[in-house]
Formats: C-alpha cells, structure tokens, sequence
C-alpha cells in the first residue's frame, strides 16, 4: 500500500533550521498581489522595507516554501503519484507576530492519516520556534486521490455551520496572469501551477493557482478590511480548498464578522461564483 498509515504516524519527526529575510517576505506579499497601487501607503505596510509588517500566512512558505506538502510526501511511509495530490486545507496558529526577518528550528511529522475511501487524507504539522519560543504552528491537510479504502479512521469534519444573513463585506480581487509564476519563487515549485502539460496530466485545463496562494489574498483581504491593516491582531486562520483558481480570474470575498472571529468564503466570480475556499475563519484579537 503506497501509504502505510501506521509506519508514517510512528516516524520521528523532522527538525531543521529554518531562516528568512525582508526580501523574502516582500517576494511572498507581491505574490499574493500586494503592492497595488504602488504608492498607496496600506500598501507599502506590506512592500517597503521600512515599514515592513509580516501577513501571518508568510508562515506556510517561510524558509521551506511549501512545508505541508511536498516534504509531507517525503516521509516515511508515503510514497504516492505528486499527480494524485491536492492540497486540501489549511490552518494556522499564531504565537506571536512574526519577524520581518529571523531564523528559527522547524519540526515536522505526520500528526494523523485518515480514510476517506475513496482517497486519503495526511495532516502535516510543522511547528516553529524560535530563541523567543514557540511562533507558530501549521497544518496542512493533503489529499492524495485513490489512496483510501483501508478501512482506517475517516476523522474529524472540516465543515462549520453555514452562515446566516448578509456578509458585511464583500471585495473583489482580480488574480494576475502571473500570478502562479510569480508566488512559486516563494518556494513551492510544484509543476501543476506552471507546466501546462504537467497539469493536463493531473486532470486540469491548464496550470491552476496553489492554493496558499489565495489563502494568502483571502487573509490580506481581511486584515485590511475588517482588521484595520493590522496583522498582529491574526490568532488563528483555517480554511478548506474547495475548488481551484486559475491565474486571471477573478476571487469575491465574502465577510461576515462574529465573536473572535470572522468567517470567509471565496469564489471564482467567471465561474458563476464557484466555491474556492469553504469553511474558512480568520480568529482574531
């Protein structure tokens, strides 16, 4: 069986020094689309060195690029087609603000494995810290098609109650063309969101955007809507993939505030508004 659940679970975990820069976290925030207009002062919180703050969601690529996934097929016990991968949700916790620049030990290793039958479900976790303490802590749900069937634990759902009423904001975010290009210099380099021939074979049209990717247009959404520009305020943020984006359409984001928390759901406003992201909560102070 490609992925032996038990073998995995039991694996030591991996620990590594992690580092990263300024130039780093302004290459992130121009590849969720940051820096528009150019000269707009919000904008410049997320582009100008001397004015430089840190979008919480930089912890999904700080240092790794793209720790959830592609090192979570590299542990012990999982051995599956990359084309057979989908990244399935996300979520994060944050310790404290990020630096704008530090080093810290990341440690890694596969905190479960469930049985969705007709596919598996692996929950990486990296947890980081730094000389201070603890940073953050991140988990990557990943979704390897025709993996399941086992007879394993289907775990936990990931849906929340629907939300009522109208959202109290609504924002629209156009993706470049270059979008994909342009966020894989952050460190995830996974051919599905580049080689057309890559992605036809893992069964899309043409390369899709990564995921984190809109995750981290989702979150600067709402921290510069119902957060006031500030990203110290971001407890927490959790979302499911529940389709794809293409580079050069278009993300409606949809707010609603509630108790410690807002709830979120994005769509594909050229696909008649085709769900993206579901079950996403941004907790905040």
């Amino acid at each position: 069986m490609p992925i032996d659940a038990a073998k995995a679970l039991a694996a030591e975990p991996r620990s590594g020094e992690i580092a990263w820069s300024v130039k780093d976290v302004q290459l992130y925030h121009l590849g969720i689309g940051a820096g528009i207009p150019a000269t707009d002062p919000d904008e410049l919180r997320y582009t100008l060195e001397s004015r430089l703050h840190v979008l919480p969601s930089f912890a999904t690529v700080a240092g790794a690029g793209s720790p959830g996934v592609i090192s979570g097929l590299s542990m012990p016990g999982v051995e599956v087609d990359l084309a057979r991968v989908l990244h399935g949700g996300q979520s994060l916790e944050i310790h404290r603000p990020l630096p704008v620049e530090g080093t810290a030990t990341a440690t890694s290793r596969i905190a479960a494995v469930y049985d969705k039958g007709k596919a598996a479900v692996l929950v990486m976790r990296t947890e980081v810290a730094d000389a201070e303490g603890p940073l953050w802590t991140n988990d990557a749900q990943i979704f390897v098609r025709g993996e399941g069937g086992w007879g394993g634990d289907r775990g936990p759902s990931a849906r929340l109650e629907p939300t009522t009423g109208e959202p109290d904001k609504v924002v629209e975010r156009p993706i470049r063309e270059d979008q994909a290009l342009l966020y894989r210099l952050s460190g995830d380099r996974n051919p599905l969101h580049a080689d057309p021939e890559f992605a036809k074979v893992a069964g899309f049209e043409r390369p899709i955007l990564h995921g984190l990717c809109t995750y981290g247009i989702t979150l600067k959404a709402v921290v510069d809507t119902l957060l006031a520009g500030d990203v110290s305020r971001v407890r927490g943020y959790a979302t499911r993939f529940a389709g794809v984006v293409y580079p050069g359409e278009t993300l409606r984001i949809r707010m609603w505030r509630g108790d410690g928390g807002i709830r979120v759901a994005v769509s594909a406003v050229e696909r008649d508004d085709a769900p993206v992201l579901a079950d996403t909560i941004v907790q905040h102070s």
